[in-house]
Protein backbone atom coordinates (compact mmCIF):
# COMPACT_ATOMS: atom_id res chain seq x y z
CA UNK A 1 0.00 0.00 0.00
CA UNK A 2 1.32 3.42 -0.98
CA UNK A 3 1.53 5.94 1.79
CA UNK A 4 0.17 9.39 1.26
CA UNK A 5 2.82 12.07 1.18
CA UNK A 6 2.73 14.36 4.14
CA UNK A 7 2.29 18.02 3.39
CA UNK A 8 5.15 20.36 4.10
CA UNK A 9 4.61 22.21 7.38
CA UNK A 10 3.43 25.75 6.84
CA UNK A 11 2.86 25.22 3.11
CA UNK A 12 0.02 27.41 1.85
CA UNK A 13 -2.68 25.97 -0.32
CA UNK A 14 -2.74 27.65 -3.70
CA UNK A 15 -5.84 29.66 -4.45
CA UNK A 16 -7.95 28.43 -7.32
CA UNK A 17 -7.47 30.63 -10.40
CA UNK A 18 -10.19 33.19 -10.98
CA UNK A 19 -11.96 33.07 -14.34
CA UNK A 20 -11.59 35.73 -17.00
CA UNK A 21 -14.58 37.97 -17.62
CA UNK A 22 -16.35 41.22 -16.80
CA UNK A 23 -17.92 42.09 -13.47
CA UNK A 24 -18.44 44.67 -10.77
CA UNK A 25 -16.67 45.05 -7.43
CA UNK A 26 -19.24 44.39 -4.70
CA UNK A 27 -16.95 44.36 -1.64
CA UNK A 28 -13.50 45.66 -0.74
CA UNK A 29 -11.38 43.94 1.92
CA UNK A 30 -8.19 45.98 1.60
CA UNK A 31 -5.97 43.42 -0.11
CA UNK A 32 -8.78 41.67 -1.96
CA UNK A 33 -12.08 42.49 -3.62
CA UNK A 34 -15.21 40.48 -4.29
CA UNK A 35 -16.26 40.54 -7.94
CA UNK A 36 -19.74 39.70 -9.12
CA UNK A 37 -19.32 38.42 -12.67
CA UNK A 38 -21.88 39.00 -15.39
CA UNK A 39 -22.56 35.25 -15.20
CA UNK A 40 -23.70 35.64 -11.58
CA UNK A 41 -20.62 33.97 -10.13
CA UNK A 42 -18.94 35.74 -7.20
CA UNK A 43 -15.20 35.38 -6.64
CA UNK A 44 -12.52 37.00 -4.50
CA UNK A 45 -9.56 38.55 -6.33
CA UNK A 46 -6.37 39.75 -4.68
CA UNK A 47 -5.34 43.37 -5.32
CA UNK A 48 -2.66 45.72 -4.13
CA UNK A 49 -3.71 47.68 -1.05
CA UNK A 50 -3.36 51.04 -2.79
CA UNK A 51 -4.54 49.98 -6.23
CA UNK A 52 -7.41 52.47 -6.12
CA UNK A 53 -10.27 50.02 -6.70
CA UNK A 54 -13.58 50.85 -5.01
CA UNK A 55 -17.00 49.28 -4.67
CA UNK A 56 -19.05 49.89 -7.79
CA UNK A 57 -16.11 49.74 -10.19
CA UNK A 58 -16.74 47.85 -13.42
CA UNK A 59 -13.74 45.63 -14.08
CA UNK A 60 -12.31 43.09 -16.48
CA UNK A 61 -10.40 40.07 -15.19
CA UNK A 62 -7.85 38.60 -17.57
CA UNK A 63 -5.01 36.22 -16.71
CA UNK A 64 -5.54 36.77 -12.97
CA UNK A 65 -5.18 40.54 -13.39
CA UNK A 66 -7.78 43.20 -12.75
CA UNK A 67 -8.37 46.11 -15.12
CA UNK A 68 -10.75 48.90 -14.14
CA UNK A 69 -13.10 50.34 -16.74
CA UNK A 70 -13.80 54.06 -17.00
CA UNK A 71 -16.06 55.39 -14.24
CA UNK A 72 -19.31 57.18 -15.04
CA UNK A 73 -19.35 58.94 -11.66
CA UNK A 74 -17.27 58.78 -8.50
CA UNK A 75 -17.76 60.08 -4.98
CA UNK A 76 -14.81 61.42 -3.01
CA UNK A 77 -14.32 62.66 0.52
CA UNK A 78 -11.45 64.13 2.49
CA UNK A 79 -10.83 62.68 5.92
CA UNK A 80 -9.65 64.48 9.05
CA UNK A 81 -6.00 63.91 8.09
CA UNK A 82 -6.45 65.56 4.71
CA UNK A 83 -6.26 62.34 2.68
CA UNK A 84 -8.54 62.09 -0.36
CA UNK A 85 -10.55 58.90 -0.64
CA UNK A 86 -12.78 57.69 -3.46
CA UNK A 87 -15.57 55.85 -1.68
CA UNK A 88 -17.86 54.69 -4.50
CA UNK A 89 -18.09 54.52 -8.29
CA UNK A 90 -20.79 54.58 -10.96
CA UNK A 91 -23.37 55.93 -8.53
CA UNK A 92 -26.69 57.69 -9.17
CA UNK A 93 -28.01 58.74 -5.75
CA UNK A 94 -26.36 59.88 -2.54
CA UNK A 95 -28.60 59.05 0.42
CA UNK A 96 -27.68 61.26 3.38
CA UNK A 97 -28.91 59.39 6.45
CA UNK A 98 -29.53 61.48 9.56
CA UNK A 99 -31.40 60.92 12.81
CA UNK A 100 -32.44 62.75 15.97
CA UNK A 101 -29.98 60.56 17.89
CA UNK A 102 -27.11 61.00 17.24
CA UNK A 103 -27.52 64.43 15.65
CA UNK A 104 -25.56 65.22 12.48
CA UNK A 105 -22.40 67.23 12.97
CA UNK A 106 -22.59 70.92 11.95
CA UNK A 107 -22.38 71.38 8.19
CA UNK A 108 -22.51 67.62 7.48
CA UNK A 109 -25.73 67.69 5.46
CA UNK A 110 -24.73 70.76 3.44
CA UNK A 111 -21.29 69.39 2.61
CA UNK A 112 -22.77 66.06 1.52
CA UNK A 113 -25.32 67.80 -0.73
CA UNK A 114 -22.63 69.97 -2.33
CA UNK A 115 -20.42 66.90 -2.84
CA UNK A 116 -23.29 64.99 -4.44
CA UNK A 117 -24.16 67.81 -6.83
CA UNK A 118 -20.53 68.32 -7.80
CA UNK A 119 -20.23 64.58 -8.51
CA UNK A 120 -23.43 64.66 -10.60
CA UNK A 121 -25.37 62.55 -8.09
CA UNK A 122 -28.90 63.20 -6.87
CA UNK A 123 -28.82 64.00 -3.13
CA UNK A 124 -31.67 62.71 -0.98
CA UNK A 125 -32.23 63.10 2.76
CA UNK A 126 -33.22 59.96 4.68
CA UNK A 127 -34.34 60.77 8.23
CA UNK A 128 -34.16 57.51 10.18
CA UNK A 129 -35.56 56.68 13.65
CA UNK A 130 -38.87 58.38 12.92
CA UNK A 131 -40.36 56.27 15.72
CA UNK A 132 -38.47 58.14 18.46
CA UNK A 133 -40.34 60.73 20.52
CA UNK A 134 -37.85 63.48 19.70
CA UNK A 135 -38.09 62.82 15.95
CA UNK A 136 -41.04 65.16 15.39
CA UNK A 137 -39.07 68.25 16.38
CA UNK A 138 -36.02 67.10 14.43
CA UNK A 139 -38.03 66.30 11.29
CA UNK A 140 -39.72 69.70 11.47
CA UNK A 141 -36.40 71.51 11.70
CA UNK A 142 -34.76 69.56 8.86
CA UNK A 143 -37.83 69.84 6.63
CA UNK A 144 -38.04 73.60 7.18
CA UNK A 145 -34.50 73.95 5.82
CA UNK A 146 -34.41 71.43 2.98
CA UNK A 147 -38.03 70.98 1.84
CA UNK A 148 -38.29 71.73 -1.87
CA UNK A 149 -34.51 71.56 -2.24
CA UNK A 150 -33.95 67.79 -2.02
CA UNK A 151 -36.26 64.80 -1.63
CA UNK A 152 -36.83 63.88 2.02
CA UNK A 153 -37.92 60.50 3.38
CA UNK A 154 -38.86 60.03 7.03
CA UNK A 155 -38.41 56.36 7.87
CA UNK A 156 -37.99 53.93 10.73
CA UNK A 157 -35.93 50.79 10.41
CA UNK A 158 -37.73 49.51 13.53
CA UNK A 159 -41.39 50.01 12.55
CA UNK A 160 -41.01 50.07 8.75
CA UNK A 161 -42.53 53.56 8.52
CA UNK A 162 -41.81 55.24 5.19
CA UNK A 163 -39.77 52.38 3.75
CA UNK A 164 -42.15 51.70 0.85
CA UNK A 165 -41.62 55.16 -0.59
CA UNK A 166 -37.86 54.95 -0.13
CA UNK A 167 -37.67 51.53 -1.80
CA UNK A 168 -39.65 52.86 -4.75
CA UNK A 169 -37.22 55.77 -5.09
CA UNK A 170 -34.26 53.37 -5.02
CA UNK A 171 -35.78 51.19 -7.72
CA UNK A 172 -34.48 49.51 -10.87
CA UNK A 173 -31.51 51.13 -12.56
CA UNK A 174 -30.55 53.19 -9.49
CA UNK A 175 -27.29 52.64 -7.63
CA UNK A 176 -27.33 54.43 -4.29
CA UNK A 177 -24.70 55.23 -1.73
CA UNK A 178 -25.68 55.86 1.90
CA UNK A 179 -23.59 58.13 4.11
CA UNK A 180 -24.18 59.25 7.66
CA UNK A 181 -22.35 59.61 10.92
CA UNK A 182 -21.83 56.49 12.99
CA UNK A 183 -24.97 55.37 14.78
CA UNK A 184 -27.70 56.79 12.53
CA UNK A 185 -28.75 53.27 11.53
CA UNK A 186 -27.60 52.78 7.94
CA UNK A 187 -27.11 49.03 8.37
CA UNK A 188 -30.44 48.76 10.19
CA UNK A 189 -32.12 50.46 7.25
CA UNK A 190 -30.49 48.08 4.81
CA UNK A 191 -31.61 45.13 6.94
CA UNK A 192 -35.17 46.47 6.87
CA UNK A 193 -35.11 46.96 3.10
CA UNK A 194 -33.41 43.63 2.43
CA UNK A 195 -33.91 41.33 5.48
CA UNK A 196 -31.89 38.43 4.04
CA UNK A 197 -28.66 40.41 4.49
CA UNK A 198 -28.76 40.31 8.32
CA UNK A 199 -26.04 42.94 8.72
CA UNK A 200 -24.67 43.45 12.23
CA UNK A 201 -25.93 46.57 13.98
CA UNK A 202 -24.67 48.34 17.09
CA UNK A 203 -25.89 50.40 20.01
CA UNK A 204 -25.32 54.02 20.92
CA UNK A 205 -22.77 54.92 23.52
CA UNK A 206 -24.28 56.62 26.56
CA UNK A 207 -21.67 59.38 26.55
CA UNK A 208 -22.70 61.91 23.94
CA UNK A 209 -25.08 59.48 22.21
CA UNK A 210 -22.44 58.67 19.62
CA UNK A 211 -22.71 55.48 17.67
CA UNK A 212 -20.63 52.35 17.57
CA UNK A 213 -19.46 51.63 14.03
CA UNK A 214 -20.43 48.07 13.08
CA UNK A 215 -19.79 48.29 9.32
CA UNK A 216 -16.09 47.81 8.55
CA UNK A 217 -16.19 46.85 4.86
CA UNK A 218 -17.91 48.70 2.01
CA UNK A 219 -20.32 46.38 0.22
CA UNK A 220 -22.73 46.62 -2.71
CA UNK A 221 -26.11 44.93 -2.28
CA UNK A 222 -28.91 44.19 -4.72
CA UNK A 223 -32.29 45.34 -3.42
CA UNK A 224 -35.52 43.37 -3.81
CA UNK A 225 -37.01 46.24 -5.83
CA UNK A 226 -34.27 46.04 -8.43
CA UNK A 227 -31.91 48.81 -7.32
CA UNK A 228 -28.47 48.57 -5.74
CA UNK A 229 -27.19 50.12 -2.53
CA UNK A 230 -23.71 50.54 -1.04
CA UNK A 231 -23.30 50.10 2.71
CA UNK A 232 -20.24 51.81 4.17
CA UNK A 233 -18.55 52.53 7.51
CA UNK A 234 -19.90 55.70 9.14
CA UNK A 235 -18.32 58.99 8.14
CA UNK A 236 -18.29 61.37 11.09
CA UNK A 237 -16.84 63.98 8.75
CA UNK A 238 -17.55 64.64 5.10
CA UNK A 239 -14.58 66.74 4.03
CA UNK A 240 -15.10 68.28 0.61
CA UNK A 241 -12.70 67.26 -2.15
CA UNK A 242 -11.89 69.41 -5.18
CA UNK A 243 -14.75 71.72 -4.22
CA UNK A 244 -13.81 75.31 -4.97
CA UNK A 245 -15.49 78.38 -3.58
CA UNK A 246 -17.15 78.67 -7.00
CA UNK A 247 -18.61 75.18 -6.58
CA UNK A 248 -19.92 76.02 -3.12
CA UNK A 249 -21.48 79.24 -4.40
CA UNK A 250 -23.27 77.35 -7.16
CA UNK A 251 -24.27 74.16 -5.31
CA UNK A 252 -25.10 75.32 -1.77
CA UNK A 253 -28.59 74.12 -0.80
CA UNK A 254 -30.97 77.03 -0.36
CA UNK A 255 -29.45 79.33 -2.98
CA UNK A 256 -31.42 77.85 -5.89
CA UNK A 257 -33.74 80.86 -6.20
CA UNK A 258 -30.75 83.21 -6.28
CA UNK A 259 -29.15 81.13 -9.04
CA UNK A 260 -32.29 81.57 -11.14
CA UNK A 261 -32.24 85.35 -10.68
CA UNK A 262 -28.43 85.47 -11.11
CA UNK A 263 -26.00 87.87 -9.52
CA UNK A 264 -24.55 90.96 -11.20
CA UNK A 265 -21.13 89.30 -11.45
CA UNK A 266 -20.83 85.82 -12.93
CA UNK A 267 -18.10 84.87 -10.43
CA UNK A 268 -20.00 86.24 -7.41
CA UNK A 269 -19.02 84.55 -4.15
CA UNK A 270 -22.12 85.84 -2.32
CA UNK A 271 -20.19 87.78 0.30
CA UNK A 272 -19.56 91.50 -0.27
CA UNK A 273 -20.05 91.75 -4.04
CA UNK A 274 -22.51 94.42 -5.26
CA UNK A 275 -25.63 93.16 -7.03
CA UNK A 276 -25.50 89.78 -5.25
CA UNK A 277 -28.82 87.96 -5.59
CA UNK A 278 -28.12 85.91 -2.44
CA UNK A 279 -27.50 88.98 -0.30
CA UNK A 280 -30.70 90.52 -1.63
CA UNK A 281 -32.72 87.41 -0.75
CA UNK A 282 -31.19 87.43 2.73
CA UNK A 283 -32.28 91.05 3.20
CA UNK A 284 -35.79 90.16 2.00
CA UNK A 285 -35.97 87.18 4.37
CA UNK A 286 -36.17 84.63 1.55
CA UNK A 287 -32.89 83.10 2.76
CA UNK A 288 -32.50 82.88 6.52
CA UNK A 289 -29.61 84.49 8.36
CA UNK A 290 -28.78 81.07 9.81
CA UNK A 291 -28.44 79.47 6.38
CA UNK A 292 -26.33 82.34 5.12
CA UNK A 293 -24.06 82.08 8.19
CA UNK A 294 -23.63 78.34 7.49
CA UNK A 295 -22.62 79.13 3.92
CA UNK A 296 -20.04 81.69 5.05
CA UNK A 297 -18.58 79.20 7.54
CA UNK A 298 -18.16 76.52 4.85
CA UNK A 299 -16.75 79.13 2.48
CA UNK A 300 -14.06 80.07 5.01
CA UNK A 301 -13.27 76.39 5.63
CA UNK A 302 -12.80 75.75 1.91
CA UNK A 303 -10.56 78.79 1.56
CA UNK A 304 -8.45 77.67 4.51
CA UNK A 305 -8.37 74.10 3.20
CA UNK A 306 -7.25 75.17 -0.25
CA UNK A 307 -4.31 77.05 1.26
CA UNK A 308 -3.39 74.20 3.59
CA UNK A 309 -3.38 71.47 0.96
CA UNK A 310 -1.57 73.60 -1.62
CA UNK A 311 1.14 74.19 0.98
CA UNK A 312 1.30 70.45 1.70
CA UNK A 313 1.73 69.58 -1.97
Amino acid sequence: MKRKKKGVAGQKKKDAPVPDGKGVIVAHHGIAVDILYESGERRKVKVKRRAGHVVGDNVVVKHQRLARLRRRTELCRRDSRGSVRIVGANLDVLGIVVSPMPLPTPGYIDQAIVAAREADLAPVLVINKGDLEESETFVGKISAIYRGIVDIFVVSAVTGEGLDGLELYLGPGVRSFFVGITGVGKSSLLNAICPTLDLRVGELYDAGNRGCNTTTVSTLHSLPGGGELVDTPGFNEFGLVDISTDDLAGFFPGFEEAMEESCHFRDCRHRTEPGCAVSELVERGRISEERYATYLTLYEQIEAGDTRFKTRR
